[in-house]
């Protein structure tokens, strides 16, 4: 089963991202980009209340979390667009991110959204400054400085696929080049309430346990 289709209290967690985007009008489209055991996700999809909505985008090879916008980057049409990691659960109000990249005006092109991690020697930790800029980051590091994490949760402008198009690669990572390369004109946004990286089945069990389910 790939990660996204894992399913909480029942529901995928594809399912919640989409009810989260489509719920309230937050965007027109979503591409979802596919890899392993993809028909599972085409059938998910197809199944959906969604699926008029929704676009599809195989890769054969992985090009990187960042390969796939510049892959893409037609899809996107020079509009600000969102980046969502789909084996993670939370529930932050998207909406609210969208609103403070809006809100923080031409010099931040990307605004992510930031938790605090119990584990973050396996996260990308942020080192902040007063104005919640991103100064450092620090991918997987053994002795990361704090517990802020990156929540693989973006708000993009246009002017982002411009900055990866001139790194000239077809392969390229958001969190590890992209985003370092983008330094001081990130914005971080801290989530206080429940975010989790769903990459074990000691975290899918946690999930479960804390994490209310649909209606709760």
């Amino acid at each position: 089963m790939p990660k996204c289709l894992v399913p909480i209290h029942g529901v995928p967690l594809m399912g919640y991202w989409l009810e989260a985007l489509f719920a309230g009008d937050l965007v027109d489209r979503v591409l979802i980009n596919t890899h392993y055991l993809a028909e599972q996700v085409e059938a998910y999809v197809a199944d959906s209340v969604w699926r008029d909505r929704i676009d599809l985008s195989h890769e054969e090879k992985l090009r990187g979390t960042g390969g796939t916008l510049l892959e893409n980057r037609a899809w996107l049409g020079g509009e600000p667009f969102l980046v969502i990691h789909a084996d993670n659960l939370t529930d932050a109000r998207l909406g609210v991110l969208a609103d403070a990249h809006q809100a923080a005006g031409p010099e931040v092109l990307l605004t992510l959204l930031a938790f605090r991690s119990e584990t973050p020697s396996q996260c990308g930790i942020l080192e902040l400054d007063k104005a919640c800029r991103v100064t450092g980051f620090h991918e997987k590091v053994a002795n990361p400085p704090g517990n802020l994490a990156n929540g693989a949760v973006y708000v993009c402008s246009p002017a982002v696929i411009d900055r990866m198009i001139a790194m000239d690669k077809l392969e390229l990572d958001l969190s590890t080049e992209v985003i370092p390369a983008l330094l001081p004109h990130v914005l971080a946004l801290e989530h206080r309430g429940f975010f989790m990286d769903i990459g074990s089945p000691e975290a899918l069990a946690l999930a479960h346990s804390r994490f209310p389910g649909p209606g709760e």
